[in-house]
């Protein structure tokens, strides 16, 4: 599998008619192009120079096996399509990618634009500091600059917390997450205000990670999913099939001991991050519910 970071202009304007069709297109097509993230440890990740790793990137390649079944195409080209926080949604309405599944909230103002799946995920936002910052919750932030991601949900409740609690915060939005986590390596930044399991994941993922803390309570609880285009009832079905077959035969729980509680490439840093009550719940009752 390659990354692919252009397509013909033609295959991207075929996906945005009135109603989507995903298993035609990438019938047609041989080929289906999936999403990742390059930071989004350990859902989906570069590793190296190349290939993408984390849980839901291999969740990615289970759909893209099952398309390549229902499609009759044995020989299915798997290509992936690097994405932002701020350009995951264009990218995928456009249909320059098919399918997005790594670290996105699930929420009623993106479901006005795409469709989720079953919430594979809960998190909540909470902060990445330097270890001697002194800082142990928001309200050590009074009047600091703190950095947040450009495009992900966090950005709207920090500001929304800000100004609920009038700390004077200065709120400074970069455009990943990796550039997050420099400004405040650098000193631009205190802290670095994200959902709590990318924030671990940075921390281990970094050459020193006993440097880092994350710390503060989570300001919301928010759900993960999978994202694909609107109006698209098979796709969404085979994607819903896969994944709830996976949380009911305990290929789920497998794949999240693998990545979220063992040592993870790069480093073979663990998380030690346990699955939490909503989720463990979630593998039961299949939920697709958005935060609200």
């Amino acid at each position: 599998m390659k990354k692919m970071f252009l397509i013909p202009l033609a295959l991207a304007l075929g996906a945005t008619g009135a109603a989507a069709d995903t298993l035609k297109k990438v019938a047609d097509s041989n080929r289906i192009t999936l999403a990742y993230r390059e930071a989004s440890v350990p859902f989906s990740y570069l590793a190296g120079p190349e290939k993408p790793v984390g849980m839901m990137v291999e969740i990615s390649e289970a759909i893209a096996a099952e398309v390549g079944k229902v499609t009759n195409k044995p020989n299915l080209e798997v290509r992936w399509q690097a994405v932002t926080s701020a350009n995951r949604i264009p990218l995928l309405t456009n249909g320059t990618v098919d399918l997005e599944c790594g670290s996105t909230t699930n929420n009623s103002a993106r479901g006005k634009d795409v469709q989720f799946a079953i919430n594979h995920f809960y998190t909540g936002t909470r902060l990445l500091v330097k270890k001697d910052s002194g800082i142990k919750n928001w309200s050590d932030l009074a009047g600091k600059t703190v950095a947040t991601t450009t495009g992900t949900t966090n950005f709207q409740v920090m500001r929304k917390y800000n100004a609920d609690k009038n700390l004077n915060m200065n709120i400074v939005a970069a455009k990943d997450h990796g550039e997050s986590k420099l400004l405040v390596e650098s000193g631009r930044a205190v802290a670095f205000g994200m959902d709590d399991i990318l924030l671990y994941g940075l921390k281990a993922s970094d050459r020193n990670p006993a440097d880092w803390d994350v710390v503060g309570e989570a300001l919301q609880v928010e759900p993960y999913a999978c994202m694909l285009r609107k109006d698209d009832p098979q796709f969404h079905a085979l994607v819903n099939r896969v994944i709830g077959g996976m949380m009911k035969d305990g290929t789920f729980e497998k794949l999240y001991a693998k990545w979220f509680t063992s040592p993870i490439p790069p480093r073979n840093a663990n998380l030690g991050f346990p699955m939490a009550p909503e989720l463990k719940e979630n593998l039961k009752v299949q939920s697709d519910k958005p935060a609200t």
